[in-house]
């Protein structure tokens, strides 16, 4: 596998084009400024705490009533009423707040020359390259995950001098003992504190002086930071200083770093052949080059792209860590958008759509143990606190407290968030056949979400089983006053999702038989659930009616959440799988696709729709459109599942694996030619191929145990393997692997 770097020959004018590392639990923003070079720290635990949030006593009461207004179809009424009589019982959570920021100002203010800013994707280590009055400075940045540790180290050509200073609000005093600095802070509300230490080793010779730490004539300098919350230990400040003063030595440290970080990220690639002389140019020239010629080609960039996405994910989300937030483990302000918040309306689920094919999923292990700890617990006390229900329920977002109330207004009543989150669970299972992870992590929670709504839903006169109060997020349908109305009963994404969660709950009791008398109530439950359906257009309808769209071009495309990321809509039900592509078009038509996560999620949509040209052209627009020049999504702001959702997407247009069966290259347009290795299928296979022009040459396939395994190659006439020749049956061709062999295959057409 080759080294992938992103290349920049500039420093960072504002966060946003900074550059990441992070080991899971904190992350350093680099800015590679050279006059005064800038981190940004973060922790994930940098976060306030909002308590006794409570539902007033007569919420369900509340909730009843508007349900009766919209069983009665008093829709327009029903949400208005809610409006009203609702306003005071929502929560706004605090936003993940940004640790700290460490200026270094250098002695030498000479312009730069010779300047460069990489970021080595494979082994996660930044580097800052230039000269200055014929210095050479060097300066390497990186996050151990082993030691929880921060480590950048400077070597200069000729000895050098500068000052290193620590600024943030809500300083409680700053501590300077010999070569280190910790610092005591409390978050914006005070509801939590943390330390922040910082400890410089030199050959020059270094003091501290007014909360500063002033470095002379150094050849190297390493300069270690350590972030520790209250969250994590009560002694916070002994925990930060004892890690600073057991920190290894530097070249010890980066030798373990490289060996977790990059066994991680050489485990799977996908290489797409492009011009090679564009791989010297700096990512920003490269994009500027794809918006200027609409004909331009950079294959090149679209690996860098998926590597990045598995990069930003082992950087921010390894076991034992929280998971990715909405922007990962990095930000910059006290107040980040949208709180950096755990969304689950799609976005946090997004950041976790590349993991499993690309095969890093220990990564998925933070978000499992976030749900069962943080979701499955605050999820109780909601579900019996706002409906009187049992089980586990959570909206539209959450924060690392257990927070799973509705939020912010009456959209926060959609109540799906840990039920879209359950299909992970499922999935993680699908990808490995690990039954002991099904049975030990994912069950309880997978239960506890069917548990809830079989108690929450109610049956109509039709004797259709419904959700709601909820919503299609975050979109508007006309009313019959005219006017626009969020809330109704069982939006088409509610029918998906609630289907698709008692289908693989019944699949997981088959495996399991731990509760038989459970898993018939949810057959039942299965049988009474809406249809999805065909509209006036010939699109998949988005409500239970046929409503006029307030917002035709609306970001998110939730009913579409049955064909991708779930696995409910296939060329096995090719009536919906039409209509689906009606309603794609109809939102492209409109507008649809202008925040850089939605067209993300269209590169996925098309790839399941076996739309190869098209899946390109997405791909191609989410980099003219929404990339911004250190390859993060912007939506605009910076939002970190455009890029896992375009990495994932990528993959998707080379394996597909959902229905049944392995897919190969089937969304790869003809102008795609490379290679991939080490990618995952369902059922616990790992392959690799070769392609040209959009067509499989050779592919190899290692299973975890015996058995026959069903490849879709379209057009292909004969598949020979292992001596011997398949022909297809019925499109797939059906092939013997043993354990841990590896199978090569070549196509013929």
């Amino acid at each position: 596998m080759k080294d992938y770097v992103l290349h920049l020959e500039n420093s960072a004018d504002v966060w946003e084009n900074s550059t990441p590392v992070g080991n899971g639990s904190m992350g350093l923003s680099i800015f590679g400024r050279t006059d005064s070079e800038l981190f940004v720290l973060n922790e994930e635990t940098v976060w306030d705490e909002k308590t006794d949030m409570k539902p007033a006593g007569d919420f369900k009461d509340k909730i009843d009533h508007i349900r009766s207004l919209f069983l009665e179809g008093k829709n327009f009424e029903a949400a208005k009423w809610a409006e009203d009589n609702l306003e005071n019982d929502f929560n706004v959570i605090a936003s993940f707040e940004v640790a700290g920021r460490v200026y270094i100002d250098f002695d030498n203010k000479a312009k730069a020359k010779n300047y460069s800013r990489d970021l080595c994707l494979n082994n996660g280590i930044a580097t800052v390259k230039y000269t200055k009055k014929d210095v050479e400075t060097v300066e390497e940045c990186f996050a151990s995950y082993e030691e929880k540790l921060i480590a950048s180290k400077f070597t200069f050509s000729a000895p050098s001098s500068f000052t290193l200073r620590f600024e943030r609000d809500f300083v409680k005093s700053y501590m300077t003992e010999d070569n280190t600095l910790t610092v005591r802070c409390g978050t914006a509300n005070g509801t939590h504190a943390f330390a922040v230490g910082i400890k410089v080793v030199t050959d020059g010779e270094v003091s501290a002086d007014d909360g500063k730490l002033r470095v002379e004539a150094a050849n190297e300098a390493v300069i270690y930071i350590s972030i520790v919350t209250d969250n994590i230990a009560e002694n916070y400040i002994d925990v930060c200083n004892a890690k600073l003063a057991a920190a290894p030595d530097y070249e010890a440290l980066k030798k373990a770093h490289i060996k977790s970080f990059s066994a991680i990220m050489t485990r799977s690639d996908i290489s797409f052949r492009g011009d090679e002389a564009l791989e010297s140019m700096p990512v920003s020239a490269r994009l500027e080059r794809l918006k200027k010629d609409k004909k331009a080609t950079d294959f090149g960039l679209m690996s860098l792209y998926w590597q990045f996405g598995k990069y930003l994910l082992v950087s921010s989300s390894r076991p034992g860590t929280l998971p990715a937030n909405l922007q990962g483990v990095w930000g910059e302000r006290m107040q980040n958008p949208w709180n950096a918040d755990y969304h689950t309306n799609i976005n946090l689920q997004m950041n976790y759509w590349q993991a499993e094919q690309a095969n890093i999923s220990e990564c998925t292990q933070a978000l499992f143990d976030y749900m069962n700890t943080n979701l499955l617990v605050g999820g109780r006390k909601a579900a019996q606190d706002y409906y009187g229900c049992k089980g586990t329920v959570t909206h539209h977002l959450s924060d690392i407290y257990g927070f799973n109330a509705p939020a912010d207004g009456v959209w926060g009543l959609w109540p799906m968030g840990g039920a879209w989150l359950a299909f992970h669970m499922w999935e993680h299972y699908l990808y490995t056949q690990d039954l002991a992870y099904l049975k030990d992590t994912a069950y309880e929670y997978i239960k506890a979400c069917v548990e809830f709504f079989l108690d929450y839903m109610v049956e109509d006169s039709q004797g259709r089983l419904l959700t709601g109060p909820s919503a299609s997020p975050e979109n508007d349908y006309i009313g019959a006053d005219g006017k626009p109305v969020c809330m109704c009963m069982s939006p088409t994404m509610d029918v998906e999702i609630v289907s698709g969660l008692l289908e693989f709950y019944i699949e997981t009791e088959k495996l399991l038989g731990i509760d038989c008398e459970t898993a018939a109530k949810a057959a039942e439950a299965l049988g009474k659930m809406p249809p999805i359906q065909i509209g006036k257009h010939g699109q998949l309808m988005e409500w239970l009616e046929d409503y006029k769209e307030a917002e035709p071009g609306h970001r998110h495309i939730s009913h579409a959440f049955g064909i991708y990321p779930a696995d409910l809509i296939t060329r096995a039900t090719p009536d919906l799988y039409k209509a689906i592509r009606v309603t794609i078009d109809r939102r492209l038509a409109n507008g649809g696709g202008h925040t850089g996560w939605s067209r993300a999620w269209l590169i996925n949509l098309f790839a399941r729709l076996r739309d190869g040209e098209a899946t390109y052209e997405h791909i191609r627009l989410l980099f003219t459109r929404s990339t911004l020049p250190n390859l993060y999504d912007t939506h605009p702001p910076f939002q970190i599942d455009g890029n896992f959702g375009g990495a994932a997407g990528m993959g998707e247009m080379l394996v597909q694996s959902h229905e049944g069966f392995i897919s190969l290259l089937p969304a790869t347009s003809k102008l795609l030619s490379g290679s991939f290795s080490g990618l995952k299928a369902r059922g616990n296979v790992e392959i690799s191929a070769e392609f040209e022009c959009g067509k499989v040459n050779s592919f190899e396939l290692i299973s975890a145990d015996d058995k026959c395994i069903g490849v879709e190659i379209e057009n292909a006439a004969t598949v020979s393997c292992g001596g011997k020749e398949y022909k297809a049956d019925g499109g797939i061709f059906m092939l013997d692997v043993k354990a841990g062999e590896k199978l090569t295959c070549t196509v013929m057409y």
